[in-house]
């Protein structure tokens, strides 16, 4: 595997823990954080992309 594939999963991971504590803090509902969580991989897909240029 690539490392920065192994990388981005963390990270991943990472911002999924924390997106779960901010959103009970929050009291977000379902759509906001799907939408949070999509903007997140996109983000993410465009950074992991740059790689390859």
């Amino acid at each position: 595997m690539d490392g920065g594939l192994i990388l981005l999963v963390f990270l991943a991971l990472l911002f999924a823990w924390g997106l779960n504590r901010v959103r009970r803090a929050l009291r977000l509902g379902p759509v906001g954080y799907v939408g949070i969580v999509i903007v997140f991989v996109i983000v993410m897909l465009l950074l992991w992309g740059r790689t390859f240029r």
